[in-house]
């Protein structure tokens, strides 16, 4: 399977702006495909994606991403940090009434330069994003074309499934 990349983060949302309703029709196509079909074209097609693009050059999720974290990984972090869990939380995080826990900002406070200063201890939900590698990828298309314009592997692996299903033909 040969892939064309796209990387630069003005084109991808500048076409993601024209693709809107192409985005739209194709949700609704793949629908109704066979799901697991759907889920293993998309894994190989995350496969290579992900091995031509550097995340840590682009920082886009954490500057918009709502991060859950667990007790445990506050707990960690915090440790890592040289922090007490109570100082930590009092500083990076927001606790619902139901006991979710959430980085409070929006950009991620451990975003420096379109890098993670806390990369290797990073959050589950960062080290996953974008959650192309679980199953169900078409119950959580609108969530995923959410970060269609932000997001390069996303954008990548969107436009080429788009390919390989033949949605679309012999696009570059």
């Amino acid at each position: 399977m040969s892939i064309y990349i796209e990387s630069n983060k003005e084109t991808i949302a500048s076409l993601a702006n024209t693709r809107q309703e192409e985005n739209i029709t194709f949700r609704s196509f793949l629908k109704k495909r066979d799901a697991a079909s759907i889920d293993n074209l998309v894994f190989k097609i995350n496969e290579i994606v992900e091995d031509k693009i550097d995340c840590t050059d682009c920082g886009a999720c954490c500057n918009g991403l709502m991060i859950n974290v667990t007790e445990l990984e506050s707990e960690r972090v915090a440790e890592h940090l040289l922090m007490s869990k109570t100082d930590f939380k009092e500083k990076y995080i927001e606790e619902s009434l139901g006991g979710q826990l959430i980085i409070n900002t929006i950009p991620c406070h451990f975003l420096n330069e379109k890098k993670c200063t806390i990369y290797e201890n990073r959050f589950k939900e960062c080290r996953e994003f974008p959650h192309l590698n679980r199953p169900h990828f078409t119950d959580r298309l609108f969530g995923t074309l959410i970060h269609y314009s932000i997001c390069p592997i996303i954008y990548n692996v969107v436009e080429q499934l788009k390919i390989e299903t033949n949605f679309i033909e012999n696009k570059k």
